[in-house]
């Protein structure tokens, strides 16, 4: 465990924020309400300063917590319309699935599982607001990270002239300790658990991963304790016998796994099951964040790492040699198009039609081995399939392939490169 050096801690002031301000253009907003410190303070905040009816939304993306808690400290807050809506399916389906068509990574090594899930949550926001007739929107964001952009560009696309109000950037709470002292102030209850039991790491979780940010994660040279872990082994305690799967794909989309239908969020929760039991998708990184600075985060994806290596091998056996290399050079953008925000851009939407529609063909079953955090195409199948035997073959190929047509090939090829050196250059 690495040392960390603390702030010196500052006198206590419970009246942070508190200063009531006229805003008549808010009616009524839209809060992304998670039932935990921080957002029902916001809650809290929104009535107090804005003086507004405030909706709150609680979304199930698959976070593992007991989303329900949220309506009952929702009612205590004073709150009468609450949304508590489960979209794991929607979710997977609609956003995870197209991102895995293409291959998405950002940076070589994030599969974007805090990325993704913003827009969907954008999207649901929007649409109460206009059931409710909410003119504004408010989120827990704060004002260094990546989500305050990736929630407010979906907001701006979808309802441009929706009110923002993103505390973070307005308040003057600048620490936990402010945190508390508001919430004491205000009668807001703060869960109290036993000494080890909560982890002091900054977390997201949906169906396609969790992240781990701040604490002694804040030094890029300190490796993180095994105990921060939640979602798989360490390889090293991994079973010593590996498994076999085979995955079933349609139109570039996992349908099956070892033979069993499923739907898009049974499969994801399965091969995090799966995953995690071998120990299978750990990062640690220091990704570039789009509002410039540097952050160090830890993630498991045990599901999304394996859905990759699938994807690819099946993609290897059906798709064409120059669509496959051009989705992999358009790749890298489609990835910093959701990282940054951008899903419902045009670009994007551009993007993902021209993906798609290579997807027709990728059909067919990948057969993998996991084994003590490794994943390994064992095998690969396809109906569809442009891998031709004959062709490649290291035995007699009957005709199939006159290997001559080889040396005018090279020839042409070649051409320019000789005329460069008989030139000199």
């Amino acid at each position: 465990m690495c040392s960390l050096l603390r702030p010196a801690s500052r006198a206590p002031n419970p009246m942070h924020g508190e200063q009531r301000m006229s805003h008549p253009e808010v009616k009524k907003a839209v809060l992304a309400y998670s039932g935990g410190l921080d957002t029902s303070i916001i809650l809290s905040w929104l009535q107090d300063t804005y003086d507004c009816e405030v909706v709150t939304f609680t979304a199930d993306l698959g976070q593992g917590d007991e989303v329900e808690d949220a309506r009952a400290k929702a009612i205590a807050g004073g709150v009468t319309s609450i949304y508590i809506e489960d979209l794991r399916e929607e979710f997977v389906r609609d956003y995870v699935y197209p991102m895995f068509r293409a291959n998405a990574i950002y940076e070589g090594e994030y599969l974007l599982g805090t990325s993704i899930a913003r827009p969907l949550i954008a999207k649901r926001m929007i649409e109460i607001a206009n059931m409710e007739g909410a003119n504004a929107v408010s989120h827990g964001a704060t004002g260094k990270g990546n989500d305050q952009v990736r929630f407010e560009l979906g907001f701006y696309a979808l309802k441009p002239d929706v009110k923002v109000i993103a505390p973070w950037r307005e308040w003057d709470l600048v620490s936990r300790e402010d945190m508390l002292n508001y919430a004491k102030a205000h009668g807001i209850p703060v869960e109290r658990k036993r000494e080890g039991s909560k982890s002091p790491y900054s977390m997201d979780a949906n169906l396609l991963h969790i992240s781990y940010e701040g604490y002694d994660l804040e030094d890029p040279w300190c490796e993180p304790s095994e105990e921060m872990w939640r979602w798989s082994v360490s390889p090293e305690n991994a079973p010593a016998v590996a498994e076999y799967i085979e995955l079933g794909f349609k139109g570039g989309d996992i349908v099956s796994i070892n033979g069993v239908a499923m739907t898009p969020a049974q499969v994801l929760t399965e091969l995090n099951r799966v995953g995690g039991k071998h120990g299978i998708g750990r990062i640690d990184i220091v990704e570039n964040r789009f509002v410039g600075m540097k952050s160090r985060g830890c993630y498991e994806t045990p599901g999304g790492t394996i859905m990759l290596k699938a994807h690819r091998a099946i993609e290897s056996i059906t798709l064409d040699r120059e669509a496959a290399h051009l989705k992999d050079e358009l790749m890298p953008r489609y990835a910093k198009m959701i990282y940054n925000g951008y899903w419902f851009a045009p670009e994007r939407l551009m993007l993902q039609q021209a993906i798609d529609f290579t997807q027709a063909t990728v059909n067919g079953d990948v057969r993998l081995k996991l084994y003590k955090g490794s994943v390994q195409v064992v095998g690969r199948r396809s109906d569809q399939s442009l891998f031709d035997e004959r062709l490649c073959t290291f035995e007699d190929d009957e005709g199939a392939y006159d290997q001559k047509d080889a040396g005018g090939f090279i020839k042409l090829n070649a051409l320019r490169l000789r005329m460069n050196a008989l030139a000199g250059r």
